[in-house]
């Protein structure tokens, strides 16, 4: 899989390849939209599920774990 990376504005749900991709690109092609606006909602929901995730995690154990910002700085 070839990845090829370039901005474009939709236009009536129609993204336009440019013209230097157009001769490169020419079987199916999977496409992942990102939005450049940045969402707190979205943001906001996925650290309230990470949050979950760890609190309820049941063979998670951290009692007399201690954190060490320079040692972990080190990896």
């Amino acid at each position: 899989m070839q990845a090829y990376e370039f901005y474009a504005k939709p236009e009536n749900g129609t993204i336009t390849i440019p013209e230097k991709y157009k001769n490169l690109i020419t079987d199916d092609v999977m496409v992942i939209i990102l939005d450049k606006k940045p969402s707190k909602f979205n943001r906001d929901k996925a650290d309230v599920r990470r949050k979950t995730d760890l609190l309820s995690h049941p063979t998670l154990k951290t009692k007399g774990w201690k954190f060490n910002r320079e040692e972990a700085n080190e990896r």
